[in-house]
């Protein structure tokens, strides 16, 4: 990972206070996007759509053709014609039923369902990106506030994943879970350029839940993981650990998003360990914290009640060449009426 300055610290530090209370983003305002040439995205999409209610109406079948990782933009700008021309302008968010592709040319794909495909969005070397101006925003209607619909892969390496993934999202909302948040800092100096947010974040919202700041090369034999980040090229004893239902964890790192990587550890291992939602790069980003979520705003929106596709989106100031995956919808802290689940 190429060193990139650490430009705004300040910036990413101000607003970490709990937002208001807040309610989800509800199955009517999120459309499912499937891939009618892969079998398993449509196996993913009808299984998503029933689990969650989504009005038959918000199901967007296109043809991408055989899965692979890089969509060319071309293909993708004719598959996103087909997908706005049956969007209805209720929907506020996508869901995208696949794992591959997860890239189209230089952004990732969330990125491109979310604002179209553009170079501003990319950047070959260390260099700022196009912003996204849903970030650490109050708005409850991104697609009516700002013309662009955050977006997230329903991902995993096996169908079986995936329906666990959709299922576990499920069961979090309004669980209010009772667990801890790792902050965790890995000798890994080049991609630990998060760490220093995390004091401030502790400050803003121990009290509200616990939160550890650990300095070792991950954590093992925890069993209350709500959330957990760090930075590292790959996290270690992630068979030993409990997420709760809703979880969200990440590593800052050049390839997390290459989801059928071997190189460095790929986000979907996260989803396979038990976690909720995930985030990971496609193509070198260099190491901008700006360019991965900031777990202070993660935390913000998350623990107010908003989904995980708004508080995920909320938290990463350049994600145009960051893939977002995970159960959309998953709300544990929706202020619906729930019975705790989780460790004490």
């Amino acid at each position: 990972m190429r060193h990139g300055r650490s430009l705004g610290l300040l910036a990413l530090l101000l607003g970490a206070t709990l937002a208001p209370p807040a309610r989800a983003l509800q199955p009517a305002e999120l459309a499912i996007i499937i891939n009618v040439d892969d079998p398993a995205s449509v196996d993913t999409g009808e299984y998503y759509r029933t689990r969650r209610q989504v009005p038959a109406a918000n199901v967007i079948r296109i043809h991408l053709g055989s899965p692979r990782q890089n969509l060319a933009p071309a293909d993708f700008e004719n598959a996103q014609r087909q997908v706005k021309a049956a969007t209805s302008p209720a929907v506020q968010a996508y869901a995208l039923a696949w794992t591959l592709p997860y890239r189209v040319g230089c952004m990732s794909i969330s990125s491109a369902f979310a604002f179209g495909y553009g170079t501003r969005f990319c950047a070959t070397g260390c260099k700022p990106t196009a912003p996204n101006p849903y970030f650490d925003s109050a708005s409850r209607a991104p697609y009516r506030d700002f013309r662009m619909r955050p977006t997230m892969l329903l991902a995993g390496t096996t169908e079986g994943n995936v329906r666990q993934l959709i299922d576990r999202g499920a069961h979090s909302d309004a669980s209010r879970p009772r667990g801890r948040a790792y902050l965790v800092i890995t000798r890994d100096a080049a991609r630990n350029t998060r760490s220093p947010l995390f004091p401030a974040i502790r400050a803003a919202f121990n009290s509200i839940i616990p939160i550890d700041i650990i300095e070792a090369d991950g954590i093992r034999n925890r069993f209350d993981v709500m959330f957990y980040f760090t930075g590292t090229t790959a996290v270690p004893g992630l068979d030993t650990l409990g997420f709760l239902p809703g979880a969200v964890a990440d590593h800052l790192t050049s390839a997390g998003g290459q989801l059928d990587g071997h190189g460095q550890m790929s986000a979907l291992r996260w989803l396979e360990a038990g976690a909720t939602g995930s985030y990971g790069s496609v193509v070198e980003p260099c190491n901008f914290p700006q360019k991965f979520p900031n777990p202070g705003l993660v935390l913000k929106y998350y623990l107010a009640g908003e989904s995980l596709i708004e508080a995920y989106w909320k938290s990463v100031v350049w994600p145009g060449q960051g893939v977002f995956i995970g159960e959309p919808l998953a709300a544990p802290f929706d202020n619906r009426a729930a019975a705790p689940i989780g460790a004490p």
